[in-house]
């Protein structure tokens, strides 16, 4: 297990982090450059070594209700791997995938009679269109695919 002063070492060498000194002698470091409403990366990092990393929606980590992951007994590379994946999930890159399917923000789905619909990512809502026409729209990537396959529909090629 690391020590705090090498949790705190590796935690600021992330020039993107902004250390907030909180109760307790414990720090939070957040990311100001968050496009999320979430901001802190590290919380708590006590001086016993314990602290937390936000992790939600990150494969490979199971954090609790509030998104958080223990890193108690994180090695270094652990350490790294979560706060650089945790910065990349608040950038604006980031926000982008986890709202679109992975970054891609329009397909074409095809059905048996080779007619086609459009999936669009817009002002954060999924609309289907058949050419110009407005289809439907929806809230999520999930809502939309399920959608087009009750329709028959298959991705075709973007």
């Amino acid at each position: 297990m690391l020590d705090y002063r090498k949790k705190l070492s590796i935690i600021e060498s992330f020039p993107e982090l902004e250390k907030k000194e909180v109760s307790l002698g414990r720090v939070n470091f957040q990311y100001t450059g968050s496009a999320a409403e979430k901001k802190n990366v590290v919380y708590h990092l006590h001086p016993n070594g314990n602290g937390y990393v936000y992790a939600k929606g990150l494969e490979d980590y199971e954090p609790d209700r509030k998104g958080m992951v223990n890193i108690r007994d994180f090695s270094e590379e652990e350490l790294r791997a979560i706060i650089r994946k945790s910065i990349h999930m608040l950038s604006p890159e980031g926000v982008y995938e986890s709202h679109t399917a992975g970054g891609v923000d329009h397909e074409i789905w095809i059905n048996d009679r080779r007619q086609t619909l459009e999936i669009v990512f817009e002002h954060d809502l999924w609309n289907v269109y058949a050419g110009d026409l407005l289809d439907g729209t929806f809230r999520t990537y999930k809502e939309a695919k399920e959608y087009l396959i009750e329709e028959g529909f298959h991705p075709g090629h973007s």
